[in-house]
């Protein structure tokens, strides 16, 4: 699919908007669609994304705001009806090979009123692509900018629906407020929320993010940190039995990343980590034991401390099973990185994380450990909200769930007659 986007300006332009273009783009690049932009101001900021700058679309072009000043004052200028115009050729010319166009706030609000005619009379002559309105906000329904509105148009043009248009606001919220301002029926408008991307968000460098891609953990449902190095004194094999009765207690797609290498200075520590893969196997927890040292076949890998640090951005709690600490500085770091820490009974675990700490003297059963585990994270009010963030609000997911089926609808309807 060919998509076109239109707004004032473009990424690398700071806004809210150009947000939503850039991971739109970026997100359907990736995915093999073809993306074409066109704005008043911006660059070709991804590999692949076709830009076109078209002086007329920006809000903040000189001709643009003369024109605007007199439309405030609630005069219609001989000039507008040529620039008018002239951006219906401009946007003719620059979208003909799409097959759908998104139009960002130039349909309900007024910063480009010439902008919004041209796009009306395309729509309504049924010429070129067909076009999804993306509301963001509403001049009609703002007391600060009714100064600047008048009866008939263009101003009107903002208050109500165009034929063959289909309407998407960013929450529910909005599309209650449209459905009043358009007089239609709250089904008729599509949500489509904006995201986050994790990766960027957990400042995760190329290393971690291939791994956590690698590994898919933004998709599993509970991902636990075990930083430490491969020896027997961190237990390791203990954390692979509570994962594997989190799993089976939860039915939750728990993972397990261990961070570190063998220990360099106990021969038997390689084989050691044999040990922990014949047990990883035994227990079906292949695709849930990740070992950062395996993750790159034939070259040992070896995270430094920046790295482990945006490990724990990733995860969602810690997992430390050592049999003995001095002190245990992993506890303090999920402290700070606001993890859950479920370890072994340590006094120094005690010592520092108090309270606020679940442990679990030796010889629990690991199926104990299991349901404490998951009775304490389903009560944690702010893992379940950065689940229900991963599962709903990343900008793939809102690409592929909602945005893709929704562009493939309006590419192959029929036109209106």
């Amino acid at each position: 699919m060919h998509v076109g986007m239109v707004h004032y300006a473009a990424p690398p332009v700071v806004g809210g908007v150009e947000l939503t273009i850039y991971h739109h783009a970026r997100v359907l690049l990736a995915q093999g669609h073809q993306v074409t932009v066109v704005a008043g101001r911006g660059e070709a900021v991804l590999p692949g994304m076709v830009f076109r700058r078209e002086p007329l679309v920006d809000s903040r072009h000189e001709p643009i705001l003369a024109l605007q000043r007199a439309l405030a004052a609630g005069h219609v200028p001989g000039e507008f009806e040529e620039t008018v115009e002239t951006l219906c050729q401009a946007l003719t010319h620059h979208l003909e090979a799409c097959d759908v166009v998104i139009g960002h706030n130039l349909f309900t609000l007024h910063k480009n009123l010439a902008l919004t005619a041209a796009v009306h009379r395309l729509v309504v002559a049924g010429e070129g692509p067909p076009w999804v309105a993306w509301h963001h906000d509403f001049a009609w329904l703002r007391p600060q900018y009714r100064p600047e509105l008048h009866p008939g148009e263009p101003w009107e043009l903002l208050r109500r629906p165009w034929p063959g248009v289909r309407h998407v606001t960013v929450s529910a919220a909005q599309r209650d407020d449209l459905a009043a301002l358009y007089g239609l029926p709250p089904q008729e408008i599509s949500v489509v929320p904006p995201g986050v991307e994790p990766l960027r968000f957990f400042r995760c460098d190329g290393v971690v993010a291939r791994l956590v891609e690698q590994w898919r953990l933004l998709e599993a449902d509970c991902t636990f940190l075990l930083p430490a190095r491969i020896t027997r004194r961190k237990r390791i094999e203990l954390g692979l039995r509570w994962l594997e009765a989190v799993r089976r207690v939860s039915g939750w797609d728990a993972r397990l990343v261990v961070t570190g290498p063998p220990g360099p200075h106990n021969p038997a520590n390689a084989a050691y980590l044999e040990e922990l893969l014949e047990l990883r196997r035994s227990l079906g927890l292949e695709d849930a034991v990740h070992f950062a040292y395996l993750a790159t076949p034939g070259t040992p890998l070896l995270l430094d401390d920046e790295q482990v640090a945006a490990l724990y951005q990733v995860a969602d709690a810690l997992l430390f099973p050592s049999r003995q600490e001095g002190f245990g500085i992993p506890v303090l770091e999920a402290g700070l990185g606001r993890l859950p820490v479920f370890a072994a009974a340590l006094p120094p675990f005690r010592e520092s994380g108090g309270e606020h700490v679940t442990l679990f003297p030796d010889g629990t059963p690991p199926d104990e450990v299991g349901r404490t585990i998951v009775r304490v994270l389903e009560r944690d009010r702010a893992f379940r909200f950065r689940r229900r963030v991963l599962r709903r609000f990343t900008w793939s997911t809102i690409v592929q769930r909602r945005l893709l089926p929704l562009l493939g609808e309006v590419a192959h309807r029929p036109p209106v007659a």
